[in-house]
């Protein structure tokens, strides 16, 4: 039976995803479910979105700040470097194996851009591990910082590569790259149905395989988690208690469905500033949470009960947090009391879902998740374009791929 809060959910989600809705929903030619009046590219993505939020804080990292409009231009001039200065092309696969740092987000940005497909490179493998990966997505280009260009040397593999110097301010990050192209590369343009990424899963076998993604795939995922928080912020509104500005705390690894898609492209659409956390440590997340006054905050079920316990939580000023998610693991029914205690202003929430599916799945939330804890909650998606790389497997067209039910 739904419950008071399904209701609310569905009166919104009507008026979001309707006819005149900020977000709306449709057909495609073939039948698919799709966002019909946003870019189903992620590079028409970044240009909108970052055009849209251009003068908002996109990401902080340590004293650095930039904003989407900052952003979007230093993609933009990176991609023209990549065409010009390593001949990277539409197609083309280039890995990025890095920890989180703005040097990430922008070279992501960037080989989208070039029309190539960005490889998300695990950042904690070691060289076996690493090797199985480029052996199998056998990219083009990897850009990498310090410590994961030495462990990509000890694959043995003859490949070509670049070094950041990610803990540099932005623009001097990016000079290895910059420096190597004239800036005339040519973009090409980018359609839905061309491949966009590949992210790494455990999948059946043991070994690593390569979830490949289209844009319109990835486009549709990160819309989805669009979709439920404009609902929910339509709920705050209609009662009255309209949201502060959002901004995320980004403490889980870019490299990962998570991190990726309902925490990086999300942040995107929605206009929330990102805080990069280079590495998890929970006095320095609670540090952060007061200093940048954030609101969300994601990780798996440890993360959130080293906050809840850490000694010095009473010491920061939290009231900003409104939303304690997690996922990537089942949190014990336990805990959700246990952060609504810890926790007065903020509520837990969990979401589930798949490397392949670009993290759609479904979401408990608010009073839903305090009555049914142990619930994985609503689901977010009717249908998600998939394929998936494994050692031994042929590669699948676009039009050869199926479709996964939510």
């Amino acid at each position: 039976m739904p419950s008071e809060l399904d209701r609310k959910f569905d009166a919104v989600l009507g008026v979001v995803t309707g006819t005149d809705g900020r977000i709306r929903v449709g057909h495609d030619e073939e039948g698919r479910t799709v966002v019909t009046n946003l870019p189903a590219t992620l590079p028409g993505l970044f240009d909108a979105f970052c055009a849209l939020h251009a003068e908002t804080v996109a990401v902080i990292a340590g004293e650095e700040r930039l904003t989407f409009a900052e952003l979007n231009a230093e993609a933009t001039r990176l991609a023209h470097a990549l065409a010009s200065g390593f001949g990277i092309h539409k197609g083309d696969r280039v890995a990025i194996a890095m920890p989180n740092a703005p040097g990430w987000i922008v070279s992501y940005m960037a080989v989208l851009k070039t029309g190539a497909v960005a490889v998300l490179v695990n950042g904690w493998w070691q060289p076996d591990e690493l090797r199985h990966a480029l052996e199998l997505t056998e990219p083009k280009l990897v850009i990498a910082d310090g410590p994961r260009a030495q462990r990509i040397e000890a694959t043995g593999l003859d490949l070509q590569a670049v070094t950041l110097p990610i803990d540099r301010p932005l623009h001097e990050a990016l000079a290895p790259i910059l420096d190597e192209g004239n800036g005339d590369g040519a973009l090409p343009p980018v359609k839905p149905d061309d491949d966009a990424t590949i992210l790494f899963t455990s999948g059946s076998t043991g070994k690593a395989k390569g979830a490949v993604s289209t844009h319109k795939a990835v486009t549709t995922g990160t819309y989805a988690y669009s979709i439920g928080l404009a609902t929910l912020r339509g709920i705050l509104e209609s009662e009255g208690r309209p949201p502060p500005p959002p901004r995320t705390m980004v403490a889980v690894p870019l490299f990962h469905v998570t991190g990726e898609v309902p925490v990086m492209l999300n942040s995107f659409v929605v206009g929330r500033g990102m805080v990069l956390l280079p590495r998890w440590d929970a006095g320095e997340a609670l540090r952060l949470m007061e200093k940048e006054t954030v609101t969300y905050f994601v990780g798996v079920p440890t993360m959130s009960l080293e906050l809840m316990q850490h000694p010095d939580r009473d010491k920061y000023d939290l009231s900003s947090l409104t939303d304690i998610a997690a996922g990537g693991a089942a949190r014990p029914v336990s805990h959700v009391k246990r952060l609504q205690e810890a926790f007065e202003g903020a509520q837990p929430a969990l979401g589930y879902g798949l490397t392949e599916t670009n993290a759609v799945g479904c979401s408990n939330f608010w009073s839903n998740y305090a009555d049914k804890p142990a619930s994985t909650g609503r689901a977010q998606a009717p249908l998600v374009d998939v394929a998936i790389l494994g050692e031994g497997d042929r590669y699948l067209s676009p039009g050869e791929r199926g479709e996964i039910a939510i």
